[in-house]
């Protein structure tokens, strides 16, 4: 019989022996977060589309092409987040975050949503952590979020990755930039794409960052944004230097990162591996002093950055670190019988209770079947019961490792104790 449906393009399954290394992961990510100050906070999965068109950008890919939006059963516009962002800022509005003091620093996980072209390291459904921080216009944030991105790659023991950096200016500096770019792209118009044709008059620093190859090949000699910073943001872009010679983190300017979204000002960063593809961008992020207010709030300093998770298990994986199995039966019972099923249910409800991962028989298998079982899942020790077991209370508790036996009270006050006391004899490690 076929399948009725396979799962939708541009998503993935992650099956238990996947997930097992991402919550090794995670759990890393959550400590480093920690250390650094930082709290969790979870948003919807959709919101509301205005919040994407106004913080994202209308003139960005990511708004014009690639958002899954529909309209719900009341007849309102909603959107599946294509980034995490926005939700922050949206919840940190909401809640009134700032008044429990600033900073405001938070991290998520977070499943985000964009229609493009699957390709490695890059799903329709994919997964950030990303990191936010309200309220200091300081370098010393900008640093801090970069040293926090850096230290967890070094814990996570990723290697051959560069940090690259750049400033895209405040809006003042900025306009005076857009019109170098209008007057350097308005001589070949004719040769960028549609797309890119719109962006011209709107935002033209989109067209640096469009992937067509004729679009690239005539941004190639385009005016670089550090030749029109400002006194200001040119100030605040050494800071963030001199806050990275600092920490010793080595670091490349590179004037094309313009980053995909339109909040972003000033300091613009991305951690690039050459390990995984044409998609080498393994965190990105930067600061965003104006997107608070343009969401309706009073003007708020941040600064953030995100990393795909599904990029980071590609490298560690590209790169072979090792990281811990999953955890492994320790006492699998095996019973014949009816009331045995549910002594070993018994029991193993006792053993769990104790912490111990414990197993029976829940599909009627035979004994042989059974045991089959325990080896396939490879259970440390194995225990059968049967009507002699039953009616002795006692039974042969198996090292599958040696063979050993070693036999064992089967009375609820007994049991725990000298299965932990035998195994913990034979198997130092459990």
């Amino acid at each position: 019989m076929a399948l009725l449906t396979q799962a939708p393009k541009g998503t993935q399954d992650l099956l238990p022996e996947q997930t097992a290394h991402w919550q090794t992961v995670e759990q890393v990510i959550r400590e480093e977060a920690a250390l650094f100050g930082f709290g969790e906070i979870r948003t919807p999965v959709f919101e509301h589309t205005e919040l994407f068109q106004r913080s994202v950008g209308e003139t960005t890919d990511v708004v014009q092409k690639e958002m899954y939006t529909f309209e719900d059963k009341g007849g309102r516009s909603i959107t599946l987040r294509p980034e995490g962002t926005a939700g922050a800022v949206r919840a940190l509005l909401e809640h009134a975050m700032y008044n429990d003091g600033l900073p405001v620093k938070l991290y998520y996980f977070t499943s985000c949503y964009r229609y493009e072209k699957p390709q490695a390291g890059r799903l329709r459904e994919f997964h950030q952590f990303g990191i936010e921080v309200f309220g200091p216009a300081s370098p010393s944030a900008d640093a801090d979020v970069i040293c926090m991105v850096n230290s967890l790659y070094n814990r996570l023991q990723i290697k051959n990755f560069s940090l690259q950096i750049n400033s895209i200016g405040c809006p003042e500096c900025r306009a005076k930039y857009h019109q170098a770019l209008k007057e350097y792209f308005a001589g070949s118009v004719d040769k960028l794409c549609d797309t890119c044709k719109g962006r011209l008059d709107r935002n033209p620093m989109r067209i640096l960052d469009c992937k067509n190859p004729p679009c690239g090949e005539v941004a190639k000699n385009a005016p670089v944004v550090l030749d029109y910073l400002c006194n200001d943001c040119h100030d605040h872009f050494e800071e963030v230097k001199s806050y990275l010679d600092l920490a010793g983190l080595s670091y490349q300017i590179n004037p094309t990162i313009v980053r995909g979204l339109d909040y972003y000002t000033r300091t613009v960063f991305e951690f690039v591996s050459n390990e995984i593809g044409s998609q080498g961008t393994l965190c990105g992020g930067g600061r965003y002093d104006g997107l608070v207010q343009e969401m309706g709030g009073k003007p708020l300093p941040a600064c953030g950055c995100a990393m795909g998770l599904e990029r980071l298990m590609m490298v560690m994986q590209n790169q072979g670190i090792e990281l811990p199995e999953p955890s492994k039966c320790e006492l699998f019972i095996a019973s014949i019988g009816n009331q045995a099923q549910k002594k070993a249910f018994l029991l193993a409800r006792q053993m769990q209770e104790r912490s111990v991962f414990a197993l029976f028989d829940t599909c009627d298998r035979s004994l042989k079947a059974q045991m089959k079982y325990a080896d396939k899942i490879g259970a440390a020790f194995t225990l059968v019961l049967g009507e002699d077991e039953l009616a002795s209370g006692r039974a042969q508790l198996k090292n599958m490792k040696t063979g050993e036996k070693t036999e064992i009270s089967l009375s609820e006050e007994e049991f725990a104790s000298q299965f932990l006391t035998a195994s913990t004899d034979s198997l130092p490690s459990l």
